[in-house]
């Protein structure tokens, strides 16, 4: 049996003085609901979460006391694709035909604040400041463009693609193009990465309706079908957030391995696969995600991008909406997003940032700490 996607609401990405996380995420369930032309009454099922602003059965308060079932899922990055994965699954045992999943978050601004001990690792860690992710991230990119001969101006590239397509998405925070010579010679944060490279924690909310084949046709709405959707931890010798070394015996990815699921459980591969969400905490995590999901070899990006292949006129167009670093990422929220814009797409409700070509197969990925990956894979 199959799940489809029949109805989407966002609250806009960015900072919303005076709302809390809650109140976004009310509005974009309130939002969604009635994109799909139904009441919350209707609605038998509920998934959502945040990763710092409370519980999302909460909610329910503000939405209406119908005796739902509404169960809190907490995952970190992925904490939108789990929730997501539980409501296809609802759909996909046939015990349910109408559900909603839900993500929304609200950061105060500056870099998150992870504790070593909440992670399962040693204070000596923290002390060198491998907890602020900023210098992580740094340090597994410019590993990787030294194996592969990734220029810096391919990491500049990814972010003028980002500001170009944010500038044409309403729900993105950053909405102004800022030219590749501006992201270059920036501020450097982390070398290679300078400021404009990376993404900011920040405030937003999604919500999705998903029904049975029967609802979806009872409905009457474009029929997207969610064809896949895995998500998967870390395995051995993978090197990942927070990993406080890398292995000598290398092993694969938690992106590659929920990837793999993904496509094999939709039937496709990554060449059939119109336009793509992948998980751009920063510009040099998009060029290695390209690879890690299967869309081109290991050093590859650096052609992919000086050509525009990842633009929205491109042969993959990639976070057409601007991804992370033009929309800022509110963890609870920010898988959802990915999949409300392939939605989006899918629709071809895409206006300037539509891409060409008709697409009928989307792609998203999230990624986060301490080594999880979520990819669904969406069809029409």
């Amino acid at each position: 049996m199959s799940a489809y996607i029949v109805g989407i609401g966002i609250h806009p990405f960015g900072r919303a003085e005076g709302m809390t996380g809650l109140d976004m995420g009310v509005a974009a369930v309130r939002s969604a609901i009635a994109d799909a032309g139904v009441e919350w009454n209707d609605v038998q099922f509920a998934y959502g979460g945040s990763d710092a602003s409370g519980n999302a059965d909460t909610m329910v308060s503000r939405l209406g006391l119908t005796g739902v079932q509404f169960i809190n899922v907490k995952n970190g990055c992925a904490t939108g694709g789990s929730a997501l994965f539980a409501a296809a699954s609802s759909i996909q045992s046939g015990e349910y035909d109408l559900g909603v999943a839900v993500g929304f978050d609200k950061h105060p601004r500056g870099a998150f604040d992870p504790k070593p001990a909440e992670w399962g690792l040693p204070d000596w860690y923290g002390d060198i400041g491998l907890m602020l992710t900023t210098q992580f991230f740094a340090m597994k990119i410019q590993r990787y463009m030294e194996l592969h001969g990734i220029s810096p101006r391919t990491l500049g590239l990814v972010a003028e693609k980002s500001f170009h397509n944010g500038a044409r998405a309403e729900h993105a925070w950053r909405r102004e193009e800022v030219d590749l010579d501006t992201i270059l010679n920036s501020q450097m944060v982390s070398d290679p990465l300078t400021k404009f490279m990376f993404c900011s924690p920040a405030e937003g909310a999604v919500s999705l309706v998903l029904a049975s084949e029967k609802k979806a046709r009872e409905l009457g709405g474009p029929m997207i079908r969610l064809a896949a959707a895995a998500m998967r931890t870390r395995p051995a010798g993978s090197f990942e957030v927070f990993a406080p070394a890398l292995d000598v015996e290398r092993g694969g990815t938690a992106t590659e391995i929920a990837s793999k699921a993904a496509f094999e459980k939709a039937g496709v591969g990554p060449g059939d696969i119109d336009v793509a969400q992948l998980q751009d905490t920063e510009a040099g995590a998009e060029i290695m995600h390209m690879a890690e999901n299967g869309f081109c070899k290991d050093g590859e990006q650096e052609q992919w991008l000086a050509e525009g292949r990842t633009r929205l006129d491109g042969s993959l167009p990639v976070n057409t909406d601007g991804g992370c670093i033009a929309c800022g990422e509110p963890i609870g929220a920010s898988g959802l997003r990915q999949v409300y814009e392939n939605v989006v797409q899918l629709r071809g409700a895409g206006g300037a940032r539509q891409v060409a070509g008709d697409p009928k197969t989307a792609y998203s990925h999230v990624y986060g700490a301490p080594g999880v990956s979520a990819v669904t894979i969406l069809t029409r």
